[in-house]
């Protein structure tokens, strides 16, 4: 069965430009933005002619003048009716037309972004660094006063000799807890962690430098990270000083802008090959509590499994919410120099149960007095684009996944997209 399409075509010339661009660039540009099922083609001719008598030839006699170029589109015919007015206001030189054309099939494979893109176009440009002179206690205080939890570490010529992760913060520069739970602990206590940091320097503690040239191709950037298992790259010029920074974050707003709606293609009958699904890289063995359950088997949970967050669910796998390290803190705001050495203490949580007052105070809350209810969530037959999607405007390192019946089935990070989402790459 034909398939309902449209060709529009757009005979022009080199000349033909529209806002300042040529009008074959700003036609392709603006076919692109769409995100819709268009293919897209641009043809210079060899020779022609104009209706104002003018002559175009590539002859060695007459030389090149003005070439004809001609822009074809083939589209569903639905989606051809809403870009027409656009095309037709965009062209000011030129003759505009379509036909109706018959489509046998259209298949298109999904990347999750164009592989012509380079790092310098996605990357965070300029970013904060830190010398191998600054004192970790200045590390932490930038990074608690940014939305980011790593900085590069560069010396005096600008020239990256490190990255500080948070986990750099936390083995080697003996940071007691992670920054989301710093940021949150009280005047008091940031100011007793920063004290006992500052006799470290950034040099002391950073982790080498892997680092991308900026005019290397963003899916090398990616295949780098995954390799390394690295959160970000710092980013050179070709003299090997810093110029930006490439974060998992900048490549998940990359998918998000160029990503068509794969959904949409699909209901247009156009297969879709590659797409990957949230089932094919959700963790099914994510911890999980019911609303009933004690705040102190929670606080063992999370301390025990070295995890931030676990999922509350009813008797029938339903989910119900989350609960993060950093709810906690907020739920005790009134004994939080209880739950901060609850989170912070070495000693083994029995123990640090045993001998501390604080503990009277979780034998009366329950997951469902502590528990954010109604967190994000995606179905896990959503495809990864639409996770990545979500993720990036909700700024989520990790997303509850269910099924259509509302039960829980388990969690998503931004490790496992990177990782199953650029396999094929």
């Amino acid at each position: 069965m034909a398939l309902k399409y449209s060709k529009i075509e757009i005979f022009t010339n080199e000349e033909a430009n529209f806002k300042g661009i040529p009008l074959y660039k700003a036609v392709v540009q603006y076919a692109l933005g769409l995100k819709i099922a268009a293919r897209c083609l641009v043809t210079r001719c060899m020779e022609g002619c104009y209706e104002n008598g003018e002559m175009a030839t590539q002859s060695v006699l007459i030389g090149s003048f003005n070439m004809p170029v001609m822009i074809q589109i083939v589209l569903p015919s639905v989606q051809a009716d809403l870009i027409l007015p656009t095309l037709e206001e965009m062209v000011d030189e030129g003759i505009v037309t379509v036909s109706e054309i018959a489509v046998r099939c259209h298949k298109t494979r999904n990347h999750l972004f164009p592989r012509h893109l380079k790092v310098k176009d996605m990357m965070t440009p300029n970013p904060e660094t830190v010398l191998l002179t600054t004192p970790v206690s200045d590390v932490v205080r930038l990074l608690l006063s940014s939305i980011f939890t790593g900085v590069p570490v560069v010396d005096e010529d600008g020239c990256p000799k490190g990255v500080i992760s948070q986990g750099d913060l936390i083995y080697r520069g003996g940071m007691p807890a992670r920054l989301g739970l710093l940021a949150d602990s009280g005047a008091g206590n940031q100011d007793a962690v920063l004290e006992s940091l500052s006799l470290k320097k950034a040099g002391d503690i950073m982790s080498p430098a892997v680092c991308i040239e900026e005019n290397q191709l963003l899916t090398k950037a990616v295949h780098l990270m995954l390799e390394k298992g690295l959160k970000r790259l710092p980013v050179t010029n070709e003299t090997g000083k810093l110029t930006g920074i490439l974060s998992r974050m900048d490549i998940f707003r990359t998918i998000t802008h160029h990503s068509p709606d794969w959904a949409a293609f699909r209901s247009q009958d156009i297969p879709v090959g590659n797409l990957k699904y949230v089932s094919d890289i959700m963790r099914r063995d994510v911890h999980t509590v019911f609303q009933d359950t004690p705040v102190a088997e929670v606080l063992q949970m999370i301390a025990a499994n070295d995890i931030q967050r676990v999922a509350v669910v009813d008797k029938a796998g339903s989910l119900l919410g989350i609960i993060s390290d950093r709810d906690l803190l907020s739920a005790f705001s009134d004994q939080k120099e209880g739950i901060w050495e609850y989170f912070t203490s070495k000693l083994p949580f029995g123990q640090r149960g045993k001998d501390h007052t604080f503990s009277r105070h979780l034998a009366v809350k329950t997951a469902a007095e502590v528990m954010k209810t109604d967190p994000p969530v995606i179905l896990e037959d959503a495809t990864i684009d639409e996770a990545i999607g979500l993720m990036t405007r909700k700024m989520l390192k990790r997303l509850p996944v269910m099924d259509r019946h509302g039960k829980f089935k388990g969690m998503i990070s931004r490790e496992s997209l990177l990782r199953t989402g650029f396999t094929n790459l």
